[in-house]
């Protein structure tokens, strides 16, 4: 089954949402941060309980090459890892561009 994503402009509604989805049984290693910013991601992962796109996910070798990519094309290739198109990548990568963090549930049907 596809990723389900949600996008937020504010941290609070998506900490409500994890909360909300958690207390539903989905797992934190089912919900996803993503935002164009590793700090602000990395806080709102932290502060909700929710994983980040990391080695696991990539595999080691998109891992590395993520390392040498620009924040852009590192964002649309974690997104084609999780599932999506590359059309679907383009498109929510310019969303973070634009300030938007995603919480993506990459088990919707649990």
């Amino acid at each position: 089954m596809k990723p389900v994503v949600k996008e937020f402009k504010d941290d609070t509604e998506l900490m409500k949402e994890v909360k909300s989805l958690s207390e539903k049984g989905i797992s934190k290693d089912n919900l996803y941060v993503m935002s164009h910013d590793d700090d602000r991601t990395d806080r709102v992962a932290d502060s909700v309980d929710a994983s980040k796109v990391g080695m696991k996910e990539e595999g080691f070798g998109t891992y590395v090459s993520n390392i040498f990519s620009k924040k852009g094309d590192e964002l649309r290739s974690q997104m084609k890892e999780l599932g999506f198109t590359q059309a679907e990548a383009d498109d929510y990568e310019e969303k973070l561009d634009q300030g938007t963090i995603l919480l993506i549930n990459t088990k919707p049907d649990v």
